[in-house]
């Protein structure tokens, strides 16, 4: 498999793979195309080979969002990564190609979506529906019984209490307590989360 991108998230998903036995064959990433990263090749996204797995190892939902449409366009397969030492409980679903790393916890009868990501000891509670793209950073607490629109970010250290809403491609702010439902494409932060900014998505 290839890993799609090659800076820190990217690093971080081939951590996973390594740790999960999964060889990578190296990375796709345009700016970096031509060396190597950690030893490994990087490639061009456009230089995918046909049939090949993916990850996309990008933080940014849009980006990632853009880069699977033109890789499963090139006949691409993503790949979803679990680290061993990442806990998914049972009748949960996990989409094609996301990433669950080190130390995560997700609950039971959760569901994720395509390309979505939990970082590194973040916790998703039973019950929750991440719909496409969404992203959970390090130590993100998401109770149980929320729903996060396609896109929605969780910061890190943020806490999204239970049974909330996140609309699409909203933003939750480091260290935030999401106390209410959150719109689309709005960015909240602090304790507990209040509004500051509408987002692009």
């Amino acid at each position: 498999m290839w890993i799609v991108g090659s800076g820190g998230v990217g690093r971080e998903a081939l951590d996973t793979a390594l740790a999960a036995g999964v060889p990578v064959a190296g990375f796709l990433d345009d700016r970096g195309q031509g060396g190597t990263v950690r030893g490994l090749p990087v490639r061009a996204p456009k230089e995918l080979p046909a049939g090949d797995g993916y990850l996309i190892g990008i933080a940014d939902p849009a980006v990632r969002a853009r880069l699977a449409a033109l890789l499963d366009g090139l006949g691409g397969r993503p790949v979803t990564l679990v680290h061993p030492k990442a806990i998914v409980a049972p009748e949960t679903e996990l989409g094609h190609g996301s990433l669950v790393m080190g130390g995560a916890y997700v609950s039971s009868s959760v569901r994720l979506g395509s390309h979505c990501q939990v970082h590194y000891n973040a916790t998703v509670g039973h019950d929750t529906v991440l719909a496409d793209l969404v992203t959970v950073y390090p130590g993100g607490n998401v109770s149980g019984s929320v729903h996060a629109e396609q896109g929605a970010t969780v910061g890190s250290n943020a806490v999204v209490l239970q049974g909330r809403r996140l609309g699409r491609y909203a933003f939750v702010g480091a260290a935030a307590v999401v106390t209410r439902d959150v719109p689309a494409a709005t960015t909240v932060a602090g304790s507990p989360a209040r509004p500051l900014a509408h987002r692009g998505g």
